[in-house]
């Protein structure tokens, strides 16, 4: 079994594969990281926060939509791997719903972006080097393939920011998806809006807000939560 890092694009299965395609955000995710360890609180610290969300949020909502519940079926122990990645990306969310609570350039912020820069590279870390590998020994060329298409087009649909209330896995995940991506993006063409006009700010702050409320609100509908893992549960 060897680590998705030590293969390359043939050994992965090619540009359509679902292990070339999480290689490649991983990557991706590698260089945010570093560029969050030397960006300074404040503007820089945020630009670079929001990227990192926009990447982590759609691939891990993708993962336990398609990725995951493939990895329950066809390995043997495919319910305790999968089931600790779920709990990482449910404390990433958890993480990452109170760093939007704290003042820039306080201590308890600096803290939840230590942990939250620990979490994501552990995520990683056990993917890469556990998860996907043994997937990949389990199923052919063809199936990770296909797996990478099904898992493109749904991270190109997914909710873009953290909902930590809402089930890591189907049916309440998939049920979820429509209306947080829709509000989800919503949110994402107003904050661009403030970046862009900032006179705006007032307006499309307040526009904002009450889209993520209405986001509160749809996560606590109770069919959601069905389907998740009693560790990763949060009132």
């Amino acid at each position: 079994m060897t680590s998705l890092a030590d293969q390359d694009i043939e050994q992965l299965g090619g540009p359509l594969s679902i292990l070339t395609r999480q290689k490649r955000d991983h990557e991706r995710l590698d260089r945010l990281l570093k560029r969050l360890a030397h960006s300074s609180p404040g503007v820089e610290e945020q630009a670079t926060l929001h990227s990192i969300a926009r990447l982590v949020f759609p691939h891990a909502f993708a993962e336990e939509s398609v990725l995951w519940p493939e990895a329950r079926r066809v390995l043997p122990d495919g319910e305790a791997l999968t089931l600790q990645v779920e709990q990482e990306h449910q404390e990433v969310n958890e993480l990452w719903t109170s760093l939007e609570q704290l003042p820039s350039g306080s201590p308890a912020r600096s803290t939840a972006i230590v942990r939250l820069t620990e979490v994501l590279r552990e995520d990683v870390r056990d993917e890469e080097d556990e998860l996907l590998p043994r997937l990949q020994d389990a199923v052919g060329v063809r199936r990770l393939r296909v797996l990478g298409v099904a898992w493109e087009a749904v991270r190109r649909t997914a909710p873009t920011r953290p909902h930590p209330v809402v089930s890591r896995r189907p049916p309440g995940n998939a049920l979820a998806a429509l209306p947080l991506t829709v509000l989800d993006h919503g949110r994402d063409l107003l904050d661009a809006s403030v970046r862009r006009f900032p006179k705006a700010h007032g307006p499309a702050s307040r526009a904002s807000d009450g889209l993520a409320r209405a986001a509160g609100r749809v996560e606590r509908t109770g069919v959601l939560r069905r389907g998740e893992h009693p560790s990763t549960h949060r009132d």
